[in-house]
């Protein structure tokens, strides 16, 4: 009986997700077989390659699944809109964490649109591949991927004919991968979805145009950067919290491992206010962090941070930490939905896959999130729990006309 009604409330809500999208497909041949897709990325299949796909939704060839990627009319930005719906009505929640990062497709050839020999952060090494610049949006119910865009070395933009033999759109020129992930910033949040912070890694964090960009837009930050990193006035980053006295250092934890909670020594510095001010009284502060392992207390991270006045380092932490949840998102998609297991070439089939494994993976998302919700199966993961905790005690940067620059505890 159990077995039934989760099987029931598995379909109405599969359906309910087909009825959304529904009229992005304008023949009803078209939507039998985008649903037909889509119920294989969730099935059971071992390799979600085109063939064991086209079987699974029993047809005798792939070629009507083939046509849905390469050569049917329909728009996948389109879907990736009511996507973003879907996750918003979903799972949306006013403390909503967007995260941006890049993950690596291996590919042999050189045909496949945007292919070449690159660093892959997800093979640890410089792989002939494909990169994605992916976004995820994370709440207390779950995590899910709502954006995506295929990354294009300047050995394809500068190369017309190649582009052209891809099927790249016309007028899309080389664009850096901050660049890429600044665009979709501006896309959600234009969107539906509730985004209080930005996070990503220092390779976008580094880029002073892209924390600029969310600065305007009055959206929090906690972004990774290198050690060399300049803080204005201060100097390199990590020379500004090598002079933090060692009471500057708390163990914190941003949020629950595989191994259980992940606990760093932390610092926090807030800087000196430049700018955002509301009359007379600013709305925001810029502040920076550091975090150092407990057994390797050689190996530190830096971020950069934007939050409004009043946010305490506790949640300044945990949205740092929150930062793990888009490789969870990697994984899920890829083992689940068949993320990384298409077999297109051309740029169009690349995004419309990558769509519709997104979509696949966003319902398993809701799903998960309103089984839990029912039967309290999953506890509130920690960096969300209390939102605006303030701290006993934080740390700013005190600037004085002179040279010294020290730590001093704010009341």
């Amino acid at each position: 009986m159990n077995d039934d009604l989760a099987d029931a409330t598995w379909d109405r809500e599969l359906d309910e997700l087909f009825l959304r999208i529904g009229h992005r497909f304008g023949r009803a041949d078209l939507r039998r077989r985008m649903r037909d897709y889509v119920r294989a990325l969730l099935g059971p299949v071992g390799r979600k390659n085109g063939w064991q796909l086209a079987e699974h939704a029993g047809h005798r060839t792939p070629d009507g699944l083939q046509r849905l990627l390469n050569g049917a009319t329909w728009n996948a930005d389109d879907v990736r809109d009511d996507l973003q719906t879907y996750v918003a009505d979903k799972l949306g929640e006013d403390g909503g964490v967007l995260i941006l990062d890049d993950t690596g497709f291996v590919k042999k050839g050189t045909t496949s649109a945007g292919v070449q020999r690159q660093y892959s952060g997800t093979a640890g090494r410089t792989e002939n591949c494909q990169i994605g610049v992916f976004a995820a949006y994370a709440t207390t119910r779950a995590r899910a991927l709502v954006d995506r865009e295929l990354y294009l070395p300047k050995s394809w933009t500068d190369d017309h004919e190649r582009c052209r033999a891809a099927k790249v759109p016309d007028g899309r020129g080389f664009a850096t991968k901050p660049e890429l992930a600044r665009a979709m910033v501006l896309r959600a949040l234009a969107s539906p979805l509730p985004i209080a912070w930005v996070t990503a890694d220092a390779a976008y964090g580094q880029e002073w145009r892209f924390r600029r960009m969310l600065e305007e837009a009055a959206v929090g930050y906690v972004l990774a950067v290198p050690k060399s990193q300049p803080v204005p006035r201060f100097g390199r980053i990590d020379h500004l919290f090598s002079q933090a006295p060692d009471e500057a250092w708390e163990q914190r934890s941003c949020g629950d491992g595989a191994k259980g909670p992940r606990v760093y020594d932390w610092a926090a510095v807030q800087l000196p206010v430049v700018e955002d001010f509301d009359g007379e009284r600013p709305t925001h502060h810029r502040w920076a962090l550091a975090r150092r392992s407990i057994s390797r207390p050689d190996q530190i991270a830096y971020y950069l941070a934007h939050a409004p006045v009043g946010t305490g380092v506790d949640l300044l932490v945990r949205v740092a930490g929150s930062r793990w949840a888009i490789e969870e998102c990697f994984q899920a998609a890829k083992n689940e939905c068949g993320l990384d297991q298409y077999e297109v070439r051309r740029y169009v089939g690349w995004m419309r896959h990558v769509t519709l494994a997104m979509l696949a993976h966003s319902f398993l998302a809701v799903t998960a999130a309103q089984a839990a919700a029912k039967g309290d199966a999953e506890t509130v993961p920690p960096w969300f729990r209390s939102p605006w905790q303030k701290s006993a005690g934080s740390w700013q940067l005190a600037l004085h006309t002179g040279p010294a620059r020290h730590f001093a505890s704010m009341p």
